[in-house]
């Protein structure tokens, strides 16, 4: 097991590009999730204030 975890000396190496390959993967998921929250919260500002102004 912890040769495995060691990844034939190149550890330093290979978890580090994993760790920024998960960090992206998961920013790649949430990131269009927020902005599609941020863009409905938005249009239902504009929405309100257009009824507000009728």
């Amino acid at each position: 097991m912890s040769e495995w975890f060691s990844m034939g000396g190149y550890a330093v190496y290979v978890w580090p590009s994993i760790g920024l390959t998960v960090a992206v993967l998961i920013w790649n998921w949430i990131a269009p999730m927020r902005a599609r929250r941020q863009l409905l919260a938005e249009l239902a500002r504009r929405q309100r204030r257009a009824e507000r102004r009728q």
